[in-house]
Parts: structure tokens; sequence; C-alpha cells
């Protein structure tokens, strides 16, 4: 039986800081963890939805406006899914 292993707050907070630093694809960063990409994709939207968009210390100005142009790309992509999915539905009814 395979044991599940289980990761700090700190580790996790700090493995999606490097990923938002960072310009390199989050399973990149996620295979030099030692973690599932889908898991680091899973902490980075669980930690940036509880922390509304609250800077990181010790984030210079250049590394927020990228994490934030980051964020804002994100957020039109569920955007523009959730109007299609709206649309799809709209039609569906009728």
């Amino acid at each position: 039986m395979r044991r599940r292993r289980s990761f700090t707050p700190e580790f996790r907070a700090e493995a999606v800081r490097q990923a938002l630093a960072s310009d390199r694809p989050l399973s990149e960063m996620a295979r030099e963890l030692g973690i599932r990409a889908d898991q680091l994709r899973h902490w980075k939207q669980h930690l940036t939805r509880a922390g509304a968009g609250a800077a990181p210390p010790g984030e210079s100005p250049e590394q927020e406006l990228r994490r934030l142009r980051r964020e804002v790309a994100v957020l039109r992509q569920e955007r523009d899914f959730l109007k299609k999915a709206a649309a799809f539905f709209a039609n569906e009814s009728r």
C-alpha cells in the first residue's frame, strides 16, 4: 500500500511563489519540486483565491506586475469559458 505524502503550508506557499515568479511552465516547476503538475496548479488556485491578490512579501514591482498579468490572463480565459458555457446552456434550454 502506498503512503500518501503530505506537505506543509510553508512548502506549498513557497512552491506557488516560485511558480508565480518564474516564466517556466508549471509542469517543469512541479517536476523540479517532485510533485504532480495538477497538485501545484491546485495549490496555486487555492492560494491566489485565499490571498485575493495580496502580494507575497519581498516581491519586487516587476515580479508583482508579471504575477498580476498572469492572473489577468487566467481570469480572461475563465471569463471567456463561462461566457461560452452560459450561451451553450441558454441555447439548450430553448
